[in-house]
């Protein structure tokens, strides 16, 4: 699995360096990688990182992920930098991040399907005609939103879950857990998670 983590200047760390997790895939054969339309990014917090992958890598990566950032607004106004990005839900998941749902109805991917976004971003997304609802997660097929800098452990779950197992997202999640809340961060994140992962990949668990 070629994951291409969506990271523009102004990026939120906590949500870009979800590639931590998914990277506890590689005995997998997994790869995340920062995917970004420039050769470095800066946070907003002033974190300088060397991009791995150029945007144009997002079309052929097996999932993608958006993160959020303070630029986002300006991202989605840019229409020569979002003709960059092709995305394909019948053949990639695709999840976002907080204000990275704004980057996805941009992009035509989540129309009027309920979605997640964090609170500050919330006016915008819904300008843009998608219905929010106050939930840290939801998934629409291979689409998935989260709201809230600490739900990218959700999007990590719900693609390890989706990609290969849920048995292999409950050891992902629990490696980084807390010592001594492991469970109860495994539990709640399958708690939230579950529910939109399909058959065949709980009878993996």
């Amino acid at each position: 699995m070629q994951i291409a983590v969506l990271t523009f200047d102004g990026f939120n760390e906590l949500d870009s360096f979800i590639a931590a997790i998914l990277n506890r895939m590689k005995p997998s054969g997994w790869a995340a990688y920062i995917t970004s339309p420039t050769e470095q990014v800066t946070s907003m917090n002033g974190v300088t990182v060397q991009r791995q992958k150029p945007l144009e890598f997002a079309s052929e990566a097996d999932a993608v992920l958006i993160g959020s950032g303070i630029k986002t607004r300006d991202i989605a106004a840019d229409a020569d930098l979002l003709s960059r990005i092709h995305l394909d839900p019948s053949r990639q998941l695709i999840g976002a991040q907080c204000s990275g749902t704004l980057l996805l109805a941009k992009l035509g991917l989540i129309g009027d399907l309920p979605a997640c976004t964090d609170l500050t971003t919330k006016p915008w997304v819904i300008e843009a005609g998608v219905n929010v609802i106050d939930a840290p997660f939801v998934a629409h097929g291979n689409v998935a939103t989260a709201g809230g800098c600490l739900a990218s452990q959700y999007l990590a779950t719900w693609m390890i879950a989706r990609g290969a197992s849920l048995r292999a997202a409950k050891d992902a999640i629990h490696y980084v857990a807390p010592v001594g809340e492991k469970a109860l961060y495994v539990d709640r994140a399958f708690g939230v998670v579950a529910p939109f992962v399909k058959p065949e990949s709980a009878e993996a668990a």
